[in-house]
């Protein structure tokens, strides 16, 4: 079978930049200046401070091809699911007004109750569905959806002119957001079987798959509920638009392509359904709230689409990488689950064996095993890392095109967060 063009090309795009730094060539906005520093280990791209307290890229290389898969997916998302960085061959003198601080710390005041009121939101007399429904709203998830979200309130008031403070209504995004992810966790665990989340028992383990589709039901219909009570029909239409991609992402996941060239453009387009959706929209939704600008809200939502597409490609990677212990998950779990994530899709280069395991969907006796030892083998996980740090790139890219504040730089941060999580 003829080898992806697309893959081909990201293999030589990842030979080019082996030892020179990824560019960002953000442009200014309204008169102010590009991105703050982003330091990332896991990345190439390396940041110095310069005179005066500027800071500048430290490496650059001399020549990198446009990113452009030879997919054009419809509808909205045909323009964003792909990062678009153009090389950059002059240095950034990168100025910020703020002190940069960590991205937990800037909204920790408006995490501090956020599960203590989805609680209360869920709040039921039935004490059995009250149990299933705050089962994993127990204040030991990462919430890194509605820390994005309260960031991006923020950062978006701040270039709007208006006070820092969110509204009710992007506080509320927030907390939606995280209802809406963790019902999807729950519908995921019953339609995977799986057993374990977040290091304890699934809640169709422990109360059965009937009460499990019930309880996510509710969580989402009580999202519903405080989406409808913000009184704007904007935000209500955005973020509908998550509901219909996360069951449109979950159709996706039970098919596949035969096709070599279409199956990484189906597992993107997958990612974007499944995960990033979700950021990206629920990004757009506190946006729409305070600025009318679209290119605004195109900012907004390019940024959480981006990161949310890097944070999966991330989690796809630490399926291989990472202990069952540490991921509170079983570890294979995907292949056990008979997907190709990005990994198996681009050993497959290397092993042309996998094809036919992937059409199969690892159902063979001993294919799951195969598959790990070619991906471990093969150099899909890193190619998938770099893909993930491009996804990165370009969302700091997007969000450099913000006046400068403290939320704007932290929403830089994440994006070494995401690329260097662990689990």
């Amino acid at each position: 079978m003829a080898a992806c063009r697309w893959l081909r090309q990201c293999r030589r795009w990842s030979a080019n930049c082996t030892s020179a730094g990824l560019v960002d060539n953000s442009r200014p906005v309204n008169g102010r200046s590009g991105p703050p520093p982003s330091a990332s280990s896991a990345g190439r791209t390396s940041w110095s401070s310069g005179p005066g307290g500027e800071w500048q890229l430290s490496a650059q290389p001399t020549h990198l091809k446009t990113f452009n898969p030879p997919t054009s997916l419809t509808g909205h998302t045909s323009r964003l699911l792909t990062p678009t960085l153009q090389c950059c061959r002059r240095r950034h003198h990168l100025h910020t007004d703020v002190k940069l601080k960590d991205p937990y710390t800037l909204a920790e005041k408006d995490l501090a109750n956020l599960y203590v009121d989805i609680r209360k939101e869920l709040f039921v007399s039935k004490e059995e569905l009250k149990s299933l429904c705050d089962y994993y709203f127990d204040g030991k998830g990462k919430a890194i959806r509605p820390m994005i979200v309260i960031l991006m309130a923020r950062a978006l008031n701040a270039h709007s002119n208006r006070s820092g403070d969110l509204l009710p209504g992007q506080r509320t995004i927030a907390m939606i957001a995280e209802m809406i992810h963790t019902a999807s966790l729950v519908h995921d665990d019953v339609i995977d079987g799986s057993d374990q989340r977040r290091g304890k028992r699934t809640i169709n383990e422990l109360w059965g798959e009937k009460k499990a589709i019930l309880a996510g039901d509710f969580i989402l219909s009580t999202a519903s509920m405080a989406m409808a009570r913000i009184g704007d029909n904007n935000v209500v239409k955005v973020m509908s638009q998550v509901m219909e991609d996360l069951v449109r992402g979950e159709f996706m996941q039970l098919g596949s392509k035969e096709n070599e060239n279409e199956r990484f453009k189906h597992y993107l387009e997958k990612t974007f359904k499944k995960t990033a959706s979700l950021i990206a929209n629920s990004c757009k939704a506190v946006c729409v709230q305070v600025s009318s600008d679209p290119d605004v809200h195109e900012i907004a939502y390019k940024y959480g689409e981006n990161i949310g597409i890097a944070f999966q490609l991330v989690d796809d990677v630490l399926d291989f990488t990472s202990g069952a212990s540490h991921l509170g998950k079983p570890s294979a779990a995907d292949l056990k689950l008979g997907l190709a994530t990005g990994p198996v899709l681009f050993a497959c280069q290397q092993f042309p064996e996998l094809h036919a395991m992937i059409m199969r969907r690892f159902s063979s006796k001993g294919d799951i095993e195969r598959a790990w030892q070619f991906v471990l083998q093969s150099d899909g996980v890193q190619q998938t890392k770099f893909l993930a740090r491009r996804y990165c790139d370009e969302a700091i890219r997007q969000i450099s095109m913000l006046r400068p504040s403290a939320e704007r730089d932290a929403l830089i941060r994440v994006t070494e967060m995401v690329l260097t999580r662990d689990k």
